[in-house]
């Protein structure tokens, strides 16, 4: 089963990756996909982080290809390989329904961060590069879009503010990593990719420049800089 496990994980993998390419047109939630149009939020980083993704892909496609050829049948690997598999199954659809409902995309993101950070905590001790890290920036990079998302929907469908709903947002993306990241206490990779999506909230706020999101955008960054001092790698 452990082989198995390996050989689905890569095919899930691959299918996330061609997601894209499958699914053209996807630039982000489009504003009038909300009541109340998001054209300029707080809350969305700035454009060059979804950089990112490139990285996450191929970072994705190496570990989990390196995992079937090399460990394939390693109990070092084998506990986090059922829960990534969910997260990847999921997010191979995550961009076909963010097209029509940011509602049910917020839905599916969450799902693909829980399910992603179970996968992290079960990493084993082997192969750092290529099992843990990973998985701990594509569950880093969620737990940043999923807060977006929720700050998004807060904000698009006039619950609240649109600088209250980022704040909501950038407070419940700190909670969560604050308490991953001393929970796990190692994976640095995670905690760094959060800081790079804060960086970036921070460059989207300069103009018109929102004091209150870059502040605990900032406050953010310090805390998980100050907490990365008590892992243990």
């Amino acid at each position: 089963m452990r082989r198995v496990w390996a050989f689905v994980v890569l095919c899930a993998a691959v299918g996330f990756v061609a997601s894209p390419i499958l699914t053209p047109g996807f630039a982000g939630f489009s504003p009038d996909q909300f009541p109340v149009p998001q054209d300029n939020p707080p809350v969305q980083p700035s454009g060059y982080a979804f950089s990112i993704w490139g990285l996450i892909y191929a970072w994705l496609l190496a570990g989990s290809g390196f995992g079937l050829l090399r460990r394939s049948d390693d109990v070092d690997w084998a506990d986090m390989r059922p829960p990534l598999f969910a997260s990847l199954v999921i997010g191979a659809f995550w961009l076909p329904v963010a097209n029509i409902s940011p509602i049910w995309a917020t839905v599916l993101i969450w799902m693909m961060l829980g399910t992603s950070l179970v996968s992290l905590f079960r990493v084993g001790d082997t192969d750092r590069y290529l099992q843990q890290a990973p998985i701990a920036v594509y569950a880093g990079w969620l737990t940043a879009a999923g807060s977006v998302s929720i700050g998004l929907l807060l904000g698009g469908y006039g619950l609240l503010d649109e600088t209250f709903a980022a704040l909501i947002a950038l407070i419940l993306a700190l909670a969560v990593t604050l308490t991953m990241q001393y929970r796990l206490h190692r994976a640095p990779e995670y905690g760094v990719t959060v800081i790079w999506a804060l960086i970036a909230i921070i460059v989207a706020n300069r103009q018109p420049f929102n004091v209150a999101v870059t502040g605990v955008a900032v406050i953010g960054i310090v805390a998980i800089l100050a907490l990365r001092g008590t892992d243990t790698e």
